[in-house]
């Protein structure tokens, strides 16, 4: 398993705190032959359409002197 970034249970309890369910933390998802994981899975029920809001959450902090050079690099994984 990754390391966690240490804002991934802040980022949590604001979820749930918002009303979502957390429902895989982390989330494993399947491509071809690889396996990749996000941070969280939720869902949050919505009553008008008696449906659920789904939502895969990847956690980041950008901590170092160049928030640019993080960003090129979280946008990089992907």
């Amino acid at each position: 398993m990754a390391r966690r970034d240490h804002i991934h249970e802040p980022v949590k309890q604001a979820l749930i705190k918002d009303g979502w369910r957390i429902t895989a933390d982390p989330y494993e998802l399947q491509y071809k032959e690889g396996r990749l994981q996000a941070d969280l899975a939720a869902e949050r029920p919505i009553a008008a359409e008696r449906t659920d809001e789904k939502i895969v959450v990847e956690i980041k902090s950008f901590l170092s002197p160049s928030p640019l050079h993080e960003l090129q690099g979280a946008i990089g994984q992907y």
